[in-house]
């Protein structure tokens, strides 16, 4: 999939639909401070392992804060994974996240809670449920792509003999929590 980027500006956020920009001012040690914060939503991300296949089933996608970043082609490679902003467990997010993003049906009852960490600690400071969960071919029942209008998704399988050397490709835009999640399945499983 290409992604074919024109005209990219920033402009100050008015009203933000998922962040919310604020000046925090406080006292530490009787000093005054202010520091820059975004409040943001918690999220979720889920490890896919293909039997079938010997691989991770990942997501490549365009990322506007990658690009404004980087100046690159601001192109991820991450786990699939989602916002919580839904009334519904963190189980039952993730197993829709799964299927909106990379067509593969799971049912919240299979999810394997690996960890829980904060992310973005130096201005949000958000929450992310990293979650495991094994298919196999039989499983994928749309071709994903995430939500029409929002997300442009292509599916990326890695396989497992070169996941390693993908943790290791400074090359490859990537983020923490999918090497810390191929370095657990390489540890536990």
């Amino acid at each position: 999939m290409e992604f074919k980027i024109e005209d990219f500006k920033l402009k100050p956020l008015v009203d933000g639909k998922f962040i919310k920009p604020s000046l925090a001012t406080y006292k530490i040690n009787g000093e005054s401070r202010s520091w820059e914060v975004v409040k943001s939503y918690d999220s979720v991300a889920i490890l896919i392992y293909n039997r079938d296949n010997n691989s991770f089933v990942c997501v490549k996608q365009f990322r506007p804060a990658v690009y404004a970043h980087l100046g690159d082609d601001g192109v991820t490679l991450e786990l699939c994974a989602g916002l919580v902003d839904k009334n519904l467990t963190l189980e039952q997010i993730a197993s829709e996240e799964v299927i909106e993003e990379t067509g593969y049906k799971v049912d919240a009852k299979e999810l394997i809670k690996i960890a829980s960490f904060h992310t973005s600690v130096g201005f949000s400071g958000s929450k992310q449920h990293l979650y495991y969960v094994e298919v196999d071919n039989n499983r994928r029942v749309t071709q994903g792509g995430g939500v029409v209008g929002e997300e442009m998704i292509e599916v990326v399988e890695i396989p497992i003999s070169s996941a390693r050397e993908f943790i290791y490709n400074d090359n490859i835009v990537k983020t923490p929590g999918l090497m810390f999640a191929f370095e657990w399945f390489f540890k536990d499983k």
